[in-house]
């Protein structure tokens, strides 16, 4: 049951996002939307160094020969793996009007939810591989600090939920649609997370590698997606203090209950 929790915390941070769309306008400020999308970066940059490279790296260190190799082979993994799906998965961001992807008869709000959901799926595999660490007692980490980095994904999941649920509304699709969809975009995340704890259970000896690889995927969506689009246009200052805003919280939570 508390495993079931873990896993359900940062699903239920993007549902309770995307419940915004009842209370707020058809369309998010622009300035908060660069803030929260800085944050969402700064969050995710902290929880790849402190939860996922950093015993990565301790991991190797403990199993003798080159530390360094797991945490550098497992993260360059990561990040072209990323580079795959972003490559064959048609989507399209918030702000663009160009879709990216193979090419596909697919909606316009059909190609927001794919793109949120892509961003997703490296978040859901950081959450199950430090639950599997945590699980397997030989990673040095431990609960609480997975349930740390539970807790700040689904923080920064908040702000992605209205991220993805407001400009839904703006295309004209009905506020309990937006929400949904808004809040589907995150299930791949507990999903993706059990299917993480479970392939990294019958392969222990590999845990740096899973570590660092979900760091690698997630450093792939900061650069990618989180930081350009907080830096595009006017008051780029909002999105660089939403990343400082970000990782020092994250640091805390993973510090303080790691």
């Amino acid at each position: 049951m508390q495993l079931l929790f873990g896993l359900l915390i940062p699903f239920a941070g993007t549902a309770l996002g995307s419940a915004m769309v009842f209370c707020m306008g058809n369309k998010m400020n622009r300035k908060l939307e660069k803030l929260l999308l800085g944050f969402a970066a700064g969050v995710m940059i902290a929880a790849s160094v402190w939860s996922l490279l950093i015993p990565a790296i301790d991991m190797g260190s403990a199993r003798g020969g080159a530390a360094w190799f797991p945490a550098a082979a497992g993260f360059l993994g990561g990040v072209f793996f990323l580079l795959l799906l972003d490559s064959l998965i048609p989507h399209l961001h918030v702000e663009s009007e160009e879709p990216e992807g193979l090419p596909a008869n697919l909606k316009k709000t059909t190609m927001l939810v794919l793109a949120v959901t892509l961003h997703n799926i490296p978040e859901g595999m950081s959450v199950g591989v430090t639950f599997a660490g945590a699980l397997s007692g030989s990673a040095g980490i431990t609960f609480a600090g997975a349930f740390a980095l539970a807790i700040g994904i689904a923080i920064q999941n908040f702000p992605e939920g209205a991220i993805i649920s407001m400009p839904l509304r703006s295309e004209g699709v009905p506020r309990l649609k937006a929400f949904v969809y808004g809040a589907l975009s995150g299930i791949v995340e507990p999903v993706g997370a059990a299917l993480t704890i479970l392939l990294a259970s019958h392969v222990t000896p590999l845990m740096p590698y899973f570590l660092a690889f979900a760091a690698g995927a997630m450093i792939y969506v900061v650069v990618e997606e989180l930081i350009p689009e907080s830096q595009a246009g006017e008051h780029s200052n909002l999105g660089t203090v939403g990343v400082a805003f970000g990782f020092v919280i994250m640091m805390i939570l993973d510090v303080a209950l790691g």
